[in-house]
């Protein structure tokens, strides 16, 4: 072979952007580092398929070595609270009157189970234009143009069973069954809204609700409850962060 040829793989050297981007990934990652675990079962996340991920994200058990948040991961989800403060500001000028804090400034929020299971709500609507229904609860996410098609395109419920399974139980929770509640998601790659009504399910509350009893009893018993799947492979295995010590 002509010697003048190099065809070796080298690595290319980190641009500019990759190296500030670094930084910042690294100092998000560190400040993650630092802020202290929630001790209680969040209300948000009992409609994840996976009673088992949910015992070890209240055990704080340690994830999977190289599993914890990216810093592209926590870019993406400080974002999501940009979003949803700009959503605020657009209900608000549409004639929402959407209330963020109760009267301590505090958020809306519920606590059950001796303070085990928390729940804090995005808002409440306490008066809308065009006879909508109120107060009522508001709830808001962010998706990818993919995820948020889904939503449009199905409803919250058939899309997102997490979501709707949150919003029951926020519902439950703060009292809050008779009006509809407001489900606003947005496009992150659009800017496109979706908005729905989602009236109360007392059906899906109660089982949130179980799920939740179920989940802390079986970790004061230290018992694990059974996987959502027998299949390592299946996406949800995949992608989780307990991975390999749930199938070790």
């Amino acid at each position: 072979m002509d010697a003048g040829f190099d065809f070796n793989h080298r690595e290319k050297p980190p641009s500019f952007a990759d190296t500030v981007n670094t930084c910042i990934d690294t100092a998000l990652v560190m400040e993650q580092a630092e802020r202290p675990a929630r001790d209680y079962l969040g209300g948000s996340r009992l409609g994840d398929i996976c009673q088992r991920r949910l015992q070890y994200e209240y055990l704080k058990t340690p994830k999977d070595p190289d599993a914890g948040f990216s810093g592209q991961s926590l870019r993406i989800f400080a974002l999501g609270h940009v979003l949803e403060d700009l959503a605020i500001e657009w209900l608000r000028k549409a004639g929402f009157d959407l209330r963020t804090r109760n009267r301590h400034g505090e958020q809306f929020g519920f606590s059950a189970a001796g303070g085990r299971l928390q729940g804090h709500a995005d808002g409440v609507i306490v008066a809308a234009p065009d006879g909508m229904a109120v107060p009522a609860l508001w709830e808001c996410k962010s998706a990818n143009a993919k995820n948020w098609r889904d939503i449009a395109r199905r409803g919250v419920v058939k899309a997102k069973p997490i979501y709707a399974a949150q919003i029951a139980l926020y519902q439950a929770y703060l009292g809050l069954t008779d009006a509809p509640a407001l489900f606003t998601a947005i496009n992150k790659d659009s800017c496109e809204i979706w908005h729905e009504l989602v009236p109360f399910d007392a059906e899906r509350a109660q089982s949130a609700s179980d799920k939740a009893v179920r989940i802390l009893r079986a970790c004061d018993a230290g018992e694990l409850l059974p996987r959502h799947t027998e299949d390592p492979e299946h996406f949800e295995c995949r992608f989780c962060a307990w991975k390999e010590r749930c199938w070790a």
